[in-house]
């Protein structure tokens, strides 16, 4: 039986090796991201999917996917998907939260140097045949301060880099973390914005962080100061950036990414950013480089395999993490459900009157989700699998790949 596993938007190679190890395996590619319209038609008899971060998946897209069991979003963020609407459906959703923070945090100190050097306003005069040979409004990074705002994955790897040429690290997060290095904790956003001479975003798009940096914090910032937003595009307020830019009060900015950015190279990239000097413009590719991509393949991949053949959940955004040991019987059993009373209760009795003997069972829950790996004494038939679909509660279950059943 065969295993239709659909890949967008050009995910790297280096996914097809662990995924045609899966049974029955068959992988269809698009280099580029679908319309819903085409998507939607596409759909119809994938049982995985792997896409990034210009494809949409939302509920009424998932309504026309009716086998698909797992997406691996090849890429660390998954605003494009509608996680509720995947889990409801009993589709995890898989992502690579650790294969592009070099390339990132490279690009981070990379800007960092050039904007501090004033080389963006010295490379656009070169073009138009301005000499601009001074040393005015140009440092080193060696004993500035990077101001990092969000300090996560990306943002300590960027931190150890940074001290490493010789900076000094503040950094603010909305959670308590350990700074690494000589990384020190700003008292809060307004402090570290007044002493940092760059500062660094890396946040994820919530409402908390919408228009995180706007009039009020740029005002805030050092006089002189860069700014580098690699993280997301509704973080900053473009037209107070602009005007910061424009005055003169800010010294430059590198962004990588933009409230609205286009759906294909072939659509113009609208900026009122475009028209200044002291700007570092990239198409949103903080993470690409064939180091990061290839990873991403790798990490994300191997996660879906796992998924499919044992039914560990490893790194799950929709769905409660679980390690499974290995098989104990015939068959194993991959059941998702909603974490409520009986659920659990229905799936044994059910289980007991077809005559199956549970011989090994793992579970978890949380967030409202609970998944249950039941191994049992024989191969599951498809009245079973159709039965413990049915389970009041359940919205998803298969056999695991990886076993006979």
């Amino acid at each position: 039986m065969s295993l239709n596993i659909l890949l967008l938007e050009d995910v790297h190679g280096s996914a097809d090796d662990v995924l045609l190890a899966l049974p029955g395996a068959e992988i269809s590619r698009l280099k580029h991201a679908p319309s819903r319209i085409e998507l939607q038609a596409l759909l119809a008899d994938v049982q995985l999917m792997g896409l990034r971060s210009r494809t949409p998946l939302d509920a009424q897209i998932l309504a026309h996917a009716p086998r698909l069991r797992a997406v691996g979003a090849y890429c660390t963020g998954t605003n494009n998907i509608d996680l509720a609407a995947a889990a409801a459906r009993g589709v995890a959703v898989f992502n690579g939260p650790f294969s592009n923070t070099r390339s990132v945090a490279e690009l981070v100190i990379g800007h960092a140097i050039e904007l501090l050097r004033r080389i963006p306003e010295r490379h656009a005069a070169a073009r138009r045949g301005q000499w601009l040979k001074d040393a005015r409004g140009s440092n080193e990074v060696r004993g500035k301060t990077l101001g990092i705002v969000g300090y996560g994955k990306i943002g300590t790897q960027t931190g150890l880099l940074a001290e490493a040429i010789g900076m000094r690290v503040l950094f603010h997060d909305v959670e308590a973390r350990l700074p690494l290095g000589n990384a020190a904790v700003a008292g809060s956003l307004e402090a570290l914005l007044r002493e940092a001479d760059a500062v660094t975003l890396h946040v994820p798009q919530t409402d908390h962080t919408r228009g995180l940096i706007d009039a009020t914090r740029l005002a805030q910032m050092k006089p002189g100061a860069v700014l580098i937003n690699l993280a997301r595009g509704h973080a900053v307020d473009i037209a107070a950036l602009h005007e910061a830019l424009r005055s003169g009060y800010l010294r430059g900015a590198a962004i990588d990414v933009f409230p609205s950015e286009p759906a294909s190279p072939a659509e113009e990239f609208q900026s009122p950013l475009r028209g200044l000097d002291n700007v570092i413009l990239t198409p949103h590719i903080g993470g690409s480089t064939a180091e990061a991509q290839r990873n991403l393949g790798l990490e994300v991949s191997q996660k879906l395999r796992d998924y499919l053949l044992h039914g560990a959940v490893r790194g799950s955004v929709n769905l409660p993490e679980l390690g499974v040991g290995p098989v104990r019987g015939p068959a194993r059993l991959v059941h998702l459900h909603h974490d409520r009373p009986g659920v659990m209760s229905s799936l044994n009795g059910l289980l007991a009157q077809a005559g199956f003997n549970v011989t090994q069972l793992h579970l978890e829950t949380e967030a409202g989700m609970g998944v249950a790996v039941v191994d049992v004494n024989r191969p599951l038939d498809p009245g079973t699998l159709a039965a413990v679909r049915g389970i009041d509660g359940a919205v998803g279950a298969f056999v695991a790949l990886g076993v006979p059943g």
